[in-house]
């Protein structure tokens, strides 16, 4: 069921695992783990990845793609899924030399220190910023 991006919101401001759907070079779906972060400022999701990662080759390639957050099970004995959603547009890769969405991302997802320690670690790494432009928004449970 189609939805807007205001009725979804909340879920996606919430620090959960999100998967990406990219397509490789022989056409077939290629689906990863991510996080990822909502610009509200710009309606747009940003995701990092290392520039050489197959999902940055397969956006660069074919731009288009969907992400899709929550829609989990709960946790045994609870029944039902999580509130969840998918989005559907076109990507952008853009560089992130100073790694400043990627210290973003990371600490919305990590304490401080563990975060300023892996964001250490990644600081000579080549990563990309991946800037989904939502064209339509999907509720896929909740």
């Amino acid at each position: 069921m189609s939805v807007t991006l205001k009725e979804v919101r909340d879920v996606l401001k919430q620090p959960l695992v999100a998967r990406l759907g990219t397509v490789d070079a022989e056409g077939y779906p290629h689906i990863t783990p991510l996080w990822f972060l909502l610009e509200d400022d710009r309606d747009e999701l940003v995701i990092m990845a290392d520039r050489t990662a197959r999902k940055v080759q397969n956006l660069v390639a074919h731009p288009r793609g969907a992400v899709q957050v929550g829609g989990d099970p709960l946790p045994d004995g609870q029944g039902g899924h999580t509130p969840g959603v998918m989005l559907q547009g076109d990507f952008a890769v853009e560089d992130d030399p100073a790694h400043v969405v990627t210290a973003r991302i990371t600490r919305h997802y990590l304490p401080a220190a563990a975060a300023d320690q892996l964001l250490e670690t990644w600081k000579n790494d080549d990563i990309v910023v991946l800037r989904l432009k939502i064209r339509k928004v999907i509720r896929v449970s909740g």
